[in-house]
């Protein structure tokens, strides 16, 4: 199966179907923090996070939504035609203040130019019956995704990298915007400290056995200055994870994800003065055409083993 010039659903792919012509992702940061930074649930955030809160690419949070999204609509331009843009909220947790608040940003976001949807970074704990509320009256509105970080099925992991919610939280949170008909992509992160092949597995079966509409498939980075960074330095075997092994795992979830769901990202985005593990991902275009000859090579594409994930 393809899609187009893949072996799996890619957002480009369905972005370009459902809107006629390529979309872009401008990146938002809308001054949010987290429920496990700032002692609600935990301090210090998840260790593997940075202190953008996941939002390196993101916009200047010292400055309007406006501004923002004129700042990165430019510097997309450079490298990408389009004239059609989905607001992503990604920095930090994005429903995590009153919905007056949120309102607020939401509306300066979709009234920007050709702005055709919003996509909204959160965690599932922070959805609130108000705050559901909310996410329903913008899906009946525009084209609506809300991400939640899984990052792993193991909820040992999950509290050795301060996630500060379990797998049952993640699937209730699921299930909440699911009733509300409200798109939902899932993170997953394939290289978490201690974690073994067979725990990722896990993880991409246990995501793909919910109802979810995209997955993310990131590796682990290791950033400078982060919880994790300090780990590493105590201990680098926390790190093990090859180019190759990555690729060969990668390859398995994806023959694994049920052909119905749009991979949103089969690797990931870090500034590379802050990389201090892998050092192989700087090369980003080397690595999608190694992933893409993998799976070529080896007759491997989106669903072919989903069967036997059910």
């Amino acid at each position: 199966m393809r899609w187009g010039n893949k072996p799996y659903y890619s957002l480009d792919y369905f972005l370009r179907e459902k809107f006629g012509e390529k979309v872009m992702k401008i990146t938002l940061d809308g001054g949010f923090t987290c429920p496990n930074r700032d002692g609600k649930i935990s301090f210090g955030g998840c260790t593997f996070c940075s202190s953008r809160g996941s939002g390196e690419f993101a916009g200047d949070r010292l400055k309007s939504i406006h501004d923002q999204f004129k700042d990165q609509k430019e510097m997309m331009k450079k490298k990408w035609k389009s004239n059609k843009y989905i607001a992503y909220f990604q920095a930090y947790t994005n429903t995590y203040a009153s919905t007056d608040y949120l309102k607020k940003l939401y509306d300066e976001a979709l009234s920007e130019e050709n702005v055709v949807g919003i996509s909204i970074g959160t965690r599932p704990d922070c959805l609130s019956d108000e705050v559901l509320d909310l996410l329903s009256y913008y899906n009946e509105k525009t084209f609506l995704m809300v991400e939640l970080g899984l990052q792993t099925s193991n909820d040992k992991t999950g509290e050795l990298i301060n996630r500060g919610h379990d797998s049952k939280c993640f699937k209730e949170g699921v299930q909440k915007l699911r009733e509300r008909n409200i798109n939902v992509i899932t993170h997953v992160i394939l290289g978490l400290p201690h974690e073994t092949e067979e725990d990722m597995i896990n993880t991409v079966k246990f995501a793909n056995s919910l109802d979810i509409q995209g997955i993310k498939y990131h590796l682990l980075y290791i950033i400078k200055n982060t919880k994790l960074h300090k780990d590493y330095l105590k201990d680098p075997s926390i790190y093990n994870l090859s180019m190759e092994k990555y690729i060969e795992i990668l390859g398995e979830a994806i023959s694994l994800t049920n052909p119905k769901i749009v991979i949103h990202r089969i690797t990931g985005d870090a500034k590379r003065e802050d990389i201090i593990e892998p050092l192989w991902s700087i090369k980003k275009w080397e690595v999608l055409n190694s992933i893409h000859s993998y799976l070529d090579q080896n007759n491997l594409y989106q669903g072919k083993l989903f069967n036997r994930n059910l």
